[in-house]
């Protein structure tokens, strides 16, 4: 039997959302979220590994039910939200799988918090996402605009042709999601990412490491994974066949990674 808890907590001047499955006394998993998701992208891993795990996952920053905290923030305040979890349910160390915006959320904690992790996943991620000029058009464009346009798109960004051909309700809902996203909470996540470059950093990075490439991702390409692999001493590298959401995507083969390299 496994129990679950939804539940908030107040950080730095913002409120997160977070939801726990599994045993308490269970090794702690954390989950984090990409750009314009929220914490239910992870049903399948959690559901899955919950009866190992004392699986935490939670709503980024501006993202879902947690709130933006107003001011503009970087990366540095997504990894802190993380060490602020974790010290409020009284977890020393976790390990941590982050897609996306999630995996830059673990690089910055692997290189400034190493002590609070003993495994670290970094899936669909890079040092450097994108440029800042393209984050900060983005920006720019939803807060004028609101999340229309970016959630128009959002589809043929993050899952393969076939897979938005057969499995039209998961990318509906997700898209739904995207849609109903706070507008500044989302653009202030853009902004994040565009002064986010952990390139310099990231080979100092010591915690036992995963990566997870997507084989067919056009934002975080299975290069960038293998630049990653180079930097990290010791690092593994695993390609799915996905796109950018790789762990709905191809939900079964990222949880037998995940498993595989925590147990």
């Amino acid at each position: 039997m496994t129990h679950t808890v939804v539940n908030t907590l107040s950080a730095d001047a913002t409120r997160l959302h977070y939801r726990t499955d599994g045993q308490r006394g269970n090794p702690c998993l954390v989950l984090s979220n990409s750009l314009g998701t929220d914490l239910s992208m992870w049903d399948a891993q959690a559901a899955a590994l919950a009866s190992r795990f004392f699986v935490v996952r939670y709503d980024a920053r501006g993202h879902g039910q947690s709130a933006g905290g107003g001011a503009p923030f970087g990366i540095d305040k997504l990894g802190l939200d993380v060490v602020a979890l974790l010290d409020h349910l009284e977890i020393a160390r976790a390990a941590f799988c982050g897609i996306s915006m999630g995996g830059l959320t673990g690089q910055w904690l692997g290189i400034h918090h190493p002590q609070r992790l003993h495994k670290l996943v970094l899936a669909n991620t890079a040092a450097r996402i994108g440029t800042a000029d393209a984050w900060l058009a983005r920006a720019q464009q939803v807060r004028r605009d609101g999340m229309g346009a970016v959630a128009d798109g959002a589809a043929a960004r993050w899952f393969t042709p076939p897979f938005i051909g057969r499995e039209t309700d998961t990318v509906a809902r997700m898209v739904a999601t995207l849609r109903g996203q706070d507008a500044g909470g989302y653009a202030a996540c853009c902004e994040a990412l565009a002064r986010a470059d952990l390139r310099a950093a990231v080979a100092t990075l010591g915690v036992p490491t995963l990566i997870i490439a997507g084989e067919h991702d056009p934002v975080t390409t299975v290069d960038d994974g293998r630049w990653l692999q180079q930097q990290v001493a010791g690092a593994r590298l695993a390609s799915l066949p996905a796109s950018h959401i790789s762990n709905v995507e191809a939900a079964d083969l990222f949880t037998a990674q995940l498993r595989a390299f925590l147990l």
